[in-house]
């Protein structure tokens, strides 16, 4: 019995295969890598009944993640997250069946220690020894966390502008940091000059390794288990690198191949971005196949705030196959979506989910969702992990004598 049915890797634009078995970057075409699964193999257990006994962790779908020994796993316990109703949010704006996939309460506080478990514990497995990215805050200290698990060195390059809990986080597991006066291409570069000089470390940016596409897509396989092996009618997802978009894309199209879910509906999915960084919404609207760099990119949503994805062609494949759309809202929006939510609900949310509340309420009044939709919205992460979004003045009060 195989624990993972992990065939090959392809080039995402030219299909060209890939040996899965060594440590694999971009293609030669400068494009993702995807990861193949034998769907025959993974079929023979990967079944409905099987699931419902495993531990409530991503691995539960072990069979279609890449590692292939369950010794090298390396966890903290991450996966099903809650898929919470929201009644009075949702009649507020005119979406009665409004669901939330909250994020915020997995190991490191956001969706990216999904990546970062799936991406590290292959590392290990393939025996790599030290990895190294830039970063907007959330992934690195995710990265960060899951390397110290595996004791592994870990590099992390962010903007100066990152939430300063992300750069707590990153020293506190005793990875190494460096912050650099721009956005995280600039973090970037300075990654890829530090890397010149350390042989055996591998460089982990978005995309530009194969798996943390796997560990994210594990958040539509929950999806659809929590809903009873069926899927909703619309997934809205804040996109800045849009790996997870692209994950749950692919976990759709898994599911139904392996009969996990039956029939042929799949759920329009929506990329979520803000005005002041909307690469692919522009690029989406303008009927592009890719996005151009965004310039002078500013968003309070710091975590979609990605000039020019690496992946983003992929982003808009999935939209467009899926009937969906793309939005960006203004900063002052999504603030105001996110107290409404957490005064209505008790669930204080990261800006990126916010970014996604405000795009509900105005697709809702556009008619691209009607109020008999299902609707699922992302969380990415907790609202804790960035208290500079709420402003707290209220009056001192001496004490009784």
């Amino acid at each position: 019995m195989s624990y993972s049915a992990l065939s090959h890797l392809v080039c995402s634009r030219t299909g060209t295969r890939y040996d899965a078995d060594q440590v694999q970057g971009v293609s030669e075409a400068g494009a993702p890598l995807l990861v193949e699964y034998d769907l025959e193999l993974a079929g023979r257990t990967l079944t409905r009944e099987a699931i419902a006994g495993r531990a409530p962790t991503l691995w539960r779908y072990h069979e279609m993640l890449p590692v292939r020994d369950p010794a090298n796993i390396v966890t903290l316990g991450e996966g099903m997250t809650p898929l919470l109703p929201l009644p009075r949010y949702g009649a507020r704006i005119g979406v009665p069946k409004l669901l939330m996939k909250d994020e915020g309460l997995i190991p490191t506080g956001t969706f990216k220690a999904r990546g970062a478990a799936v991406g590290v514990s292959r590392a290990a497995e393939l025996g790599v020894r030290g990895v190294a990215m830039p970063t907007n805050g959330n992934a690195g200290s995710a990265w960060a966390a899951y390397a110290a698990r595996a004791g592994m060195s870990c590099l992390i390059g962010m903007p100066v502008g990152a939430p300063a809990i992300c750069r707590n986080e990153v020293v506190a597991v005793g990875a190494e940091l460096f912050l650099v006066d721009g956005l995280i291409g600039d973090a970037g570069k300075l990654i890829k000059q530090e890397l010149e000089s350390r042989p055996g470390v591998q460089e982990v940016s978005t995309l530009r390794e194969p798996y943390r596409i796997e560990g994210k897509k594990t958040m539509g396989y929950e999806i659809a288990e929590q809903l009873g092996w069926r899927v909703p009618d619309v997934i809205l997802y804040p996109a800045g690198g849009g790996v997870g978009l692209i994950g749950i894309y692919r976990a759709l199209r898994e599911m139904r191949a392996l009969g996990l879910v039956a029939g042929d509906k799949m759920p329009r999915l929506v990329a979520v971005q803000a005005e002041g960084c909307a690469p692919i919404v522009e690029a989406f609207h303008a009927g592009a196949e890719e996005s151009t760099p965004f310039p002078d990119a500013k968003t309070v949503a710091f975590g979609i705030t990605v000039p020019k994805a690496l992946g983003d062609f992929l982003v808009l494949q999935a939209v467009r196959a899926t009937a969906g759309t793309a939005v960006a809202g203004c900063d002052s929006a999504l603030l105001a979506e996110q107290r409404r939510l957490a005064a209505d609900e008790g669930t204080f949310i990261c800006p990126e989910g916010a970014a996604c509340f405000a795009a509900a309420r105005h697709l809702r009044e556009s008619g691209f969702l009607s109020g008999t939709d299902e609707v699922v919205v992302l969380n990415t992460g907790a609202g804790l992990k960035y208290p500079e979004t709420i402003a707290v003045n209220v009056p001192t009060r001496r004490p009784i004598s």
